[in-house]
């Protein structure tokens, strides 16, 4: 039974890769009447008037029939973590794009408003994500905010030292043979990350407080606040960007 449920997984990540391939040049058009929100990488995290961007089953799923969605959630790995009716009631009411992220981000220059990203930029080797972020400052508006959340290194180091270390390493790298998409590449502790983003172009680098900045819908989005890194950062603009006080010691 274990073995099966590992070709399926296996063979729906094949099939996921092939469709994130054929569609790697897409360009989606971002409404310019409203504010443009744009999640990457989201998985079931969602939050209404969001453009969800993900290069899961789920994503590709949601722009099927809804009779569809109850077939698909037998072969996704959601089913390990929501109820049926969730899954269905989310993939209908919400706006999902199915794109690999790892050719960039499917929007037009200077497009959003806001990107948030949680528990994504972690599954990315560290060239790849420092793509994803240039990416990220390309799409943005000029005093878009960026709001990335990952687990955060520090955090994990204390783990460490206090001789919780099993526990650790399954949690922040996903030690196991057949963790396939669920594999964590790189990890980022606030130093790391900010050095990062100010080195790529960004602009008032600071870290958040869980639930708090300068995103709308934190109180939806934000999850797994005791050990995740929150990092806020801005695209640069002739004009003075209005900020709230998120920086956090």
């Amino acid at each position: 039974m274990v073995r099966g449920a590992s070709v399926a997984r296996v063979a729906v990540e094949k099939i996921t890769q092939l469709i994130g391939r054929l569609h790697a040049k897409q360009r989606i058009a971002a409404p310019v009447d409203k504010v443009v929100k744009v999640n990457l990488g989201c998985g079931m995290s969602v939050a209404p008037g969001w453009i969800n961007i993900d290069g899961s089953l789920n994503a590709w799923v949601s722009t099927k029939p809804a009779w569809f969605h109850p077939l698909a959630y037998r072969l996704a790995g959601a089913k390990n973590f929501y109820p049926e009716t969730f899954y269905c009631e989310t993939l209908r009411d919400n706006e999902f794009v199915h794109h690999n992220l790892a050719y960039g981000v499917p929007l037009n220059d200077k497009s959003a408003d806001f990107i948030y990203s949680s528990h994504f930029l972690e599954h990315l080797d560290r060239e790849s994500g420092r793509r994803l972020l240039k990416e990220c400052l390309r799409v943005l508006k000029p005093c878009g905010v960026l709001r990335i959340g990952v687990p955060d290194l520090g955090y994990a180091w204390e783990m460490y030292q206090s001789g919780d270390k099993e526990h650790m390493l399954h949690d922040y790298f996903f030690v196991e043979a057949e963790a396939g998409y669920s594999q964590h590449r790189y990890a980022y502790d606030y130093e790391m990350l900010s050095k990062t983003l100010i080195d790529i172009g960004f602009i008032t680098v600071q870290r958040a407080r869980f639930q708090q900045g300068d995103i709308p819908d934190l109180e939806i989005l934000d999850n797994r606040g005791e050990y995740t890194l929150f990092v806020e950062a801005r695209r640069p603009s002739d004009a003075p960007c209005e900020s709230q006080e998120t920086e956090v010691s």
